[in-house]
């Protein structure tokens, strides 16, 4: 017969080619891998700016991109390491909030160098604003409950490997009747969006805000009006703890910016040690706006600055009405904040330190106004 059609392995169908348009097969090859890890993740790269040790090869990445920007007169464009925290949800240890902005892991699921989560080939979690977040780990979700963090639902997997910390996690939301629903491995991977959770997720519900206007209005109803702002603090576990001393030192609530800031996550509400259910919190949606009308409304603001024009211990105007602003964690106050401060305050140290973290100099300077407020009565 002519031809080869009746030859033993012919191809009875056209030879596929790379996609048009979409990469090829190359991006076909990354489809399921997750996420690209930005450069600050990296520990390889000299843009990393994770919490973790600086590995050698990139700190020698960094003073050699230090050296050529010094000879060319430019800012050098390298990260600043131990500015973004990377060292949630390995072991037991801090937990992951899943829910809102739980980040992706490395390619195919494997640990990338960095501490975050760990996400599983093509999880992906996205949910609304406004959905129930998952805290995951044994230890979070133990102190959580520890904590009394509002919870709707205990997940575990079917087959978990029961250990104290488990066996005190299923008593204490047993005792708080909060219901423990037995799933299976893959759903409770389904549910965290494939981050490693140790078998065991905690629900907890979409924290309610405090209206910012009735939150001024129940202050002046006090003897001593004190309210807490942050201006850019990122980090829940900042928030949560300045959440909890504005608590301990009688500040009748905590207001924060919408975007561009931490809001009232698990983590938070873990932080806070149960402080976040006591103290009420209020969203703005611009903060400078929000200070005027606390001045408007007879409040003395005060913003925490190291090269503040006032030492706090004397700081007469702790004894009125006052707002307490709290700078984010890398460039303190914004320049817009600052120029609407009354006055910016520095806290006098004796050391080398250049600066407190957020948090705890929220903590000193409530402490101090706690103390002057104590002395005149």
């Amino acid at each position: 017969m002519a031809g080869n059609s009746q030859r033993r392995g012919r191809r009875l169908t056209s030879k596929a080619s790379a996609p048009k348009g979409t990469g090829g097969k190359n991006k076909d090859s990354l489809t399921g891998r997750g996420r690209t890890l930005p450069a600050d993740e990296r520990p390889w790269h000299k843009g990393y700016s994770g919490t973790e040790k600086l590995p050698q090869r990139t700190a020698w990445k960094q003073d050699k991109e230090r050296r050529a920007a010094a000879e060319e007169g430019r800012a050098p464009k390298i990260g600043q390491p131990g500015s973004k925290d990377t060292t949630w949800g390995r072991g037991g240890g801090r937990g992951v909030p899943v829910g809102r902005g739980a980040s992706g892991g490395g390619r195919g699921g494997k640990p990338t160098g960095r501490s975050g989560p760990r996400v599983a080939p093509g999880r992906k979690s996205n949910p609304s604003k406004d959905s129930p977040e998952l805290l995951v780990g044994r230890n979070p979700v133990l102190e959580a409950l520890r904590a009394n963090v509002p919870a709707t639902a205990l997940y575990t997997a079917q087959g978990i490997d029961m250990d104290d910390r488990i066996n005190e996690i299923i008593r204490t939301a047993a005792d708080r009747g909060i219901a423990n629903l037995e799933i299976s491995r893959a759903e409770l991977d389904r549910m965290t969006g494939g981050v490693l959770h140790q078998g065991v997720g905690l629900q907890v519900p979409p924290f309610a805000y405090q209206p910012f206007e009735d939150m001024v209005a129940a202050a002046l109803e006090q003897q001593a009006p004190l309210l807490v702002a942050l201006d850019g603090v990122t980090d829940p576990r900042n928030l949560g703890a300045v959440i909890r001393s504005a608590a301990a030192f009688g500040a009748q609530g905590v207001f924060v910016p919408e975007r561009r800031a931490a809001g009232i996550t698990a983590t938070a509400w873990r932080t806070s040690a149960g402080a976040a259910a006591r103290v009420p919190v209020a969203q703005v949606t611009n903060l400078t706006r929000s200070l005027k009308a606390c001045r408007e409304a007879g409040f003395m603001v005060v913003g925490l600055d190291a090269d503040g024009d006032t030492d706090l211990y004397d700081l007469e105007a702790a004894v009125g009405p006052l707002v307490v602003v709290v700078g984010s964690e890398g460039r303190g106050l914004s320049r817009l904040v600052g120029e609407t401060c009354d006055l910016t305050v520095s806290i006098p140290m004796i050391s080398e330190v250049e600066s407190l973290n957020a948090s705890v100099a929220a903590a000193v300077t409530l402490a101090e106004v706690a103390r002057r407020r104590s002395a005149e009565l």
